[in-house]
């Protein structure tokens, strides 16, 4: 096929990125259920010829950016709070997992080895990122729990990859060395960090002298691919490196970027994110007819492996309740000791964190990225085939429908913040500081009456309403339904004059940019 073909297909792709998330909201489904079943469905249109994904291809093109913004947004304090339960998610149910899908599987067919049986095992193990971050942003969980799940996600992909690696190393050469696979795991993770951070101060000390905001917004962006493709070069862990870094410009971007260039930066982020990840569940609903004519042509038909298949969906499935349900009583039984890196754990966070186990696209591009040579290729493409399937549309779709009746919900923050207005009062109380200063010349002459006084009255009417939970609705929903209306003429008189012919072309631009800040400023404040 030309490149004009794949082009014009992924045309097609972006058209029913857009069809998908409308009938997904329509049918209230999880956007990931409705785009993984029409590229399911768009794979066998007639005259389509099946669609090979290059799963390394797959990786380097999506993960990154898709990590890097998961990072970014992360809350450091909570995710430093909750390290530990993070960790036992990331590492230990990935482990654990991997260990009884292998185990499960051998003892079915004696027959593969133990080797093969764990790489499937590791396939199969790791919670996706991608899915989870499809599904959680859509429903209303208790915060710890959000920061389990969401921290989880970022970091047992290393995990699982790391775990595949060893295990088709293994296969391949009959070679396995436990002290050999702990060591090269510190490494891989100790390295992808050290790389990350070095990304990160280096874009810290920089892209502040970077004036352009487009060249910001891209210094930015570029190095989550860098960390990824560098590391996994070097030999350390891509995914690891590419979080750390996600993580670092988070919580320095405040300092180091304009206003302009954070707007710009995080508009540019939605739309790549919401095209990546609808991409993502197309291609691996596309990937459906490619594995189906595989195993079609193989010594065994779909119906032989039907036993192994289900085995392995329970054991998946079951294993993550198991590792979670243990992990999570032990803490409560000695909570005492533990209460300041986990917490408590109720049943009901318990089932929802078992229950929030969807598989994506690592598990399709390790299952393809498997070497023809390997034993039980076929059956492991199948079992990752089905694995994402039926996590992603049973557990995704259900989801929300679980919390809803194990009547959980959202909560605030574990530590005391400060609440909307006490921020207000102290923003205001500075900003006011600094007006008072400059509203006066050298002389102690007034030059600036109309921002003392408009500064003076917020910092008063903040300070006022400063020990409220809110702000008085009443009094902010005046105030700022006055600025709205005074922009609405405002903008209504600019196109006027536009449409007359009195002003160019760019003024309308620039003048009608200055009244866009105004509206999102009100509207913000607002409420």
């Amino acid at each position: 096929m030309s490149n004009a073909f794949y082009f014009n297909l992924i045309l097609l792709f972006l058209v029913a990125i857009i069809a998908l998330e409308v009938l997904a909201k329509k049918l209230r489904w999880p956007p990931a259920v409705a785009q993984l079943i029409g590229g399911a469905l768009i794979a066998f249109i007639p005259g389509l010829p099946a669609f090979e994904i290059d799963p390394a291809l797959v990786l380097e093109v999506f993960l990154p950016p898709l990590l890097m913004a998961g990072a970014y947004y992360t809350v450091w304090h909570e995710f430093r709070r909750h390290l530990v339960a993070i960790l036992l998610l990331a590492i230990g149910a990935v482990l654990f997992t991997t260990l009884v899908v292998g185990l499960a599987l051998h003892s079915l067919t004696p027959a593969l080895p133990w080797a093969a049986c764990f790489a499937l095992g590791a396939i199969v193990s790791p919670p996706d990122a991608i899915a989870a971050k499809a599904v959680l942003q859509r429903v209303a969980l208790p915060r710890k729990l959000l920061v389990l799940l969401e921290g989880e996600s970022l970091l047992n992909d290393a995990t699982g990859l790391v775990l595949y690696k060893f295990s088709i190393v293994a296969v391949l050469t009959g070679v396995f060395s436990v002290g050999g696979a702990l060591e090269s795991f510190v490494w891989l993770s100790v390295g992808g960090m050290l790389l990350g951070a070095a990304f990160g101060y280096l874009v810290y000390k920089t892209i502040r002298y970077l004036h352009d905001t487009e060249l910001m917004i891209l210094a930015s962006a570029l190095p989550g691919w860098l960390c990824y493709v560098v590391g996994e070069h070097i030999g350390v862990s891509g995914v690891i490196a590419t979080v750390t870094y996600g993580m670092m410009l988070g919580w320095h971007q405040h300092e180091i970027m304009t206003a302009t260039a954070r707007r710009r930066g995080t508009a540019f982020w939605e739309i790549l994110i919401f095209v990546f990840e609808s991409l993502v569940f197309i291609l691996i609903g596309l990937s459906l007819r490619g594995v189906w004519e595989r195993i079609a042509h193989a010594d065994k038909s779909i119906a032989d492996y039907g036993l192994e298949v289900l085995l392995v969906l329970a054991v998946v499935i079951a294993s993550r309740f198991v590792w979670v349900f243990t992990v999570d009583g032990l803490v409560n039984l000695f909570r005492r000791q533990a209460a300041a890196t986990h917490g408590h754990s109720s049943w009901r966070e318990s089932f929802v964190k078992s229950w929030a186990g969807m598989r994506g696209v690592v598990t399709l591009a390790a299952a393809l990225a498997v070497p023809a040579e390997v034993p039980g290729r076929d059956l492991m493409l199948l079992c990752a085939f089905a694995v994402i399937l039926v996590t992603v549309l049973f557990q995704g779709t259900t989801i929300g429908w679980v919390i809803r009746l194990l009547q959980l919900k959202a909560t605030a923050h574990e530590r005391t913040y400060l609440n909307e207005p006490q921020t207000w009062a102290r923003i205001e109380q500075a900003q006011y500081a600094v007006v008072q200063q400059l509203a006066y010349d050298a002389q102690g002459q007034l030059l600036h009456p109309r921002l003392l006084e408009q500064y003076g009255y917020r910092q008063s009417l903040s300070d006022k309403h400063k020990n409220e939970a809110v702000l008085p609705d009443d009094i902010r929903k005046a105030h700022f339904n006055v600025v709205l209306a005074a922009v609405a003429a405002g903008r209504e008189e600019l196109l006027k004059l536009h449409r007359a012919g009195e002003i160019h072309d760019a003024l309308m631009h620039v003048m009608e940019r200055d009244l866009d800040i105004q509206e999102i400023a009100a509207l913000h404040s607002r409420g």
